[in-house]
């Protein structure tokens, strides 16, 4: 089997399963694509990527152009000449002269079952919506958001307590798999495209704080999804007088609710019990401003006061 040279394109801590089984492969990586080093923590100083911190202690190339609109970023790449071009999470749009400058083009390795998730956030918006299996799928590249022929996939089932967190690690360690069967494929010129049907595309835009603002008049189940599905961040959160309290778990609780929406119904070492539009929540853990994510037991054994039972949380 040839082996092939391949640049990766990619960003955060999500890709490096991937990177880590394509240095081990048959296959030679030539250079590291990244996103500019970006300010971050308290100090905000400058922070490199996940994957340039990877890169650089392997002694590889590192490029990181703010966007390939210049001659220079996409004769850099030229000068490469690779055979293959795979991305993951890179965050920047890849223009038509870049897509078709290697030999084999760009495939990219994609956090949802497509046409199901295209976009920003696949992991997240599977959870939010109560999907009950997604994957990783590989695609050849084209000029659209996610539209590109699927070349392999791989599945794995949605558990009733899988936050983002948790599905992006499993994702992360399910890839590798099916992107070294894709790149096998290509190098003896064996794949077999499948064109994603349109009709059945779904769009995962950027997830914004604000879209982790509870609303209690919706149901447990639906708020439940909203809490794993924005953990680690942003944070699924409701109103307590004027201070913002983040929920960072919780569990359904098969109970008829008598009472308005938000309200606490009780509060035991067990946890918190809010009223829903159908069923109740159990808050388990939860974090006010400046503190730390506590569990209810901790936060009652504390002695504190803001949260009681018949108080209507917003």
């Amino acid at each position: 089997m040839s082996q092939l040279k391949i640049v990766f394109a990619g960003t955060p801590e999500f890709t490096l399963p991937c990177l880590d089984a394509l240095v081990k492969s048959s296959h030679r990586l030539l250079a590291v694509y990244t996103q500019p080093d970006r300010p971050a923590g308290r100090g905000r100083k400058l922070q490199p990527s996940a994957v340039k911190t990877w890169a650089l202690e392997r002694h590889l190339p590192v490029y990181q152009p703010l966007n390939f609109k210049t001659e220079e970023a996409v004769n850099d790449l030229a000068a490469l000449k690779p055979d293959l071009l795979v991305v993951i999470a890179y965050g920047l749009i890849l223009p038509k002269r870049v897509l078709s400058l290697p030999r084999l083009g760009c495939i990219n390795v994609h956090a949802s079952l497509l046409p199901r998730w295209r976009g920003a956030s696949p992991i997240q918006h599977a959870i939010l919506h109560g999907d009950k299996e997604t994957g990783v799928t590989i695609m050849q590249m084209d000029a659209g958001m996610d539209t590109g022929d699927m070349l392999t996939e791989v599945k794995t089932a949605i558990n009733p307590a899988d936050t983002a967190s948790s599905l992006h690690d499993r994702l992360a360690q399910l890839a590798p798999a099916p992107l070294l069967e894709t790149l096998d494929a290509l190098a003896l010129g064996q794949v077999e495209p499948r064109a994603q049907d349109n009709h059945l595309a779904t769009y995962a835009g950027k997830i914004k704080k604000e879209d982790a603002a509870i609303n209690w008049h919706k149901t447990a189940v639906e708020i439940d999804q909203q809490i794993r599905a924005f953990n680690p961040w942003p944070v699924a959160y409701t109103q307590v007088g004027e201070e913002i309290l983040r929920i960072h778990q919780a569990q359904i609780i098969d109970k008829a609710c008598m009472v308005a929406p938000g309200t606490i119904m009780a509060i035991d070492k067990k946890g918190m019990l809010v009223a829903t539009a159908e069923k109740a929540l159990l808050v388990e853990k939860i974090q006010f401003p400046g503190a730390k994510v506590i569990s209810v037991a901790d936060w009652l054994n504390a002695g504190r006061t803001q949260l009681r039972v018949d108080l209507v949380l917003q």
